[in-house]
């Protein structure tokens, strides 16, 4: 745990946040389900996000305005519509979901200090979070951590 980092949140400045508002939520959802498909492969084809079967996890990124309701269907994962009533809302700032997957933080002193509420189904919320914790490091993993870990250091020093 690195206290340090959470002294302050900065939030995404407003010159970014604006543009983010123009973009179109299919695209969004298409980005981020591309990747993760991408990276969590060897997870899914394992069993390892069963648990999202059926289920419908919500991410909220506050500053940057962006909602994305997410769920498994045959070993894939995919996008709800925004009308789907949402088993689990996680939601924080794009700096916390950068620390949280760079593991700068774990999901634990994040939640603890009401930077990452999660609320809805407490037993889908602990499968995530056992999910988040047990991840471990590999290959395609390698260049996300690099990548994150540059943008949430950034961060800081705009923040």
């Amino acid at each position: 745990m690195n206290s340090q980092t959470l002294k302050h949140n900065p939030l995404l400045p407003a010159v970014l946040r604006y543009p983010v508002k123009f973009i179109p939520d299919v695209m969004h959802n298409h980005v981020v389900v591309t990747a993760l498909n991408r990276l969590f492969k060897q997870e899914i084809i394992d069993g390892e996000l069963d648990f999202l079967e059926g289920k419908t996890l919500a991410v909220n990124v506050r500053d940057a305005a962006v909602h994305i309701l997410l769920s498994m269907h045959e070993q894939k994962i995919i996008t709800r519509s925004k009308t789907t009533k949402a088993d689990l809302t996680m939601e924080g700032s794009l700096y916390d979901f950068l620390l949280l997957a760079r593991r700068r933080e774990d999901a634990d002193t994040l939640f603890f200090n009401r930077r990452l509420r999660l609320s809805g189904d407490t037993e889908l919320g602990l499968y995530v979070k056992n999910f988040l914790d047990a991840l471990e490091i590999n290959q395609q993993l390698t260049y996300v951590y690099k990548l994150t870990d540059k943008m949430s250091r950034i961060a800081e020093r705009i923040g």
